[in-house]
């Protein structure tokens, strides 16, 4: 399935489609963002701070135009900005609400954001900054956003992790901060996390038989401000070959949204499945399958993970919302 020539323009049409990203107003998510209007479909961008959203949603609407030309759609994009803190769980419950009072129906969710190297230590709720951002507050808001997802016939659920994945490893003594991580360790152990969840969701959705599909993927070494900040005052071999690994071959934005939006949109594609760059060691290519650590297949990790997930944001997941419960039978 590698696809080294794929690009925006492979999209299928995606009129008629709602879609959520988060972390939707830079960066790799802007691209994301992009990709999905610029084919048609109804995007809101999910964002901590709404004035960068709606300057990030002009300057598309701006260009949209000359993109147009390349992709042969409307330049007219369909996009919604919303405030979305992930740091606190109260704004996931307030974001979660204020979409499922407009969108019946959500036909797509991209978990892109993460922590941002300068915000608190810990988030609002008391947990370890990057876990808590980047694992509970989307585990929070892909279980609140549920029932809109399994109201698709054809949803599905992005999550975005990192090749920082197979360094991580799941300290369950630290998830409230309190042994102060290395910043390089506790944002490995949070993209680890977003794997773990991302396979054990796919378990469950296929366990319940729900129309649902949960895909994975990393963007290559991309010079993202998470990882680079997070690498800033880390010493040693990996960090330093890392660091070395983004100044050198990262790839752009554009380049680094390519798996996120193959995964989001590609036809056939298998739940479950984890995408990212075909080339050398995953730095950057185009969009294909690869293959994650030994760790994020271990289905007691991501169960523990899971239950923990569901104690600490006090989010339960359920598979069967009122579409998919059997009639009682006489």
């Amino acid at each position: 399935m590698s696809t080294e020539d794929w690009s925006v323009a492979d999209i299928p049409d995606l009129g008629g489609v709602t879609a959520v990203v988060t972390g939707a107003n830079r960066g790799i998510g802007l691209e994301i963002v992009r990709g999905l209007a610029t084919k048609g479909a109804h995007v809101v961008l999910a964002v901590r701070r709404p004035e960068h959203g709606e300057a990030a949603a002009a300057l598309m609407r701006a260009t949209s135009p000359r993109l147009s030309l390349e992709v042969a759609t409307s330049p007219r994009l369909s996009l919604e900005v919303m405030r979305l803190d992930l740091a606190d769980l109260a704004s996931v419950h307030r974001f979660a609400e204020a979409l499922g009072s407009k969108q019946g129906t959500l036909d797509l969710l991209v978990n892109n954001a993460g922590a941002a190297p300068d915000s608190p230590p810990r988030t609002a709720d008391g947990f370890e900054r990057a876990f808590g951002t980047n694992h509970l507050g989307h585990f929070a808001l892909t279980g609140l956003l549920l029932p809109s997802l399994l109201a698709s016939p054809g949803g599905r659920v992005v999550t975005m992790t990192s090749l920082a994945h197979g360094m991580g490893r799941i300290d369950f003594g630290s998830l409230d901060g309190s042994k102060g991580l290395p910043d390089l360790r506790a944002y490995a152990q949070s993209k680890l996390a977003n794997l773990l969840f991302a396979y054990e969701l796919q378990r469950r959705l296929s366990a319940a038989n729900a129309p649902l599909l949960s895909v994975a993927c990393h963007p290559g070494v991309a010079a993202t401000p998470g990882l680079l900040g997070s690498l800033t005052e880390q010493k040693g071999v990996l960090a330093g070959l890392i660091r070395a690994l983004a100044r050198r071959y990262a790839p752009t934005a554009a380049q680094g949204a390519r798996p996120a939006l193959f995964a989001a949109t590609w036809p056939g594609l298998p739940g479950g499945e984890y995408i990212g760059p075909s080339g050398w060691l995953g730095v950057r290519g185009g969009p294909a399958p690869a293959r994650s650590s030994r760790r994020s297949h271990d289905k007691a990790l991501a169960r523990l993970l899971w239950e923990i997930s569901e104690s600490m944001t006090e989010v339960r997941y359920t598979f069967a919302p009122a579409d998919h419960r059997r009639a009682p039978t006489a």
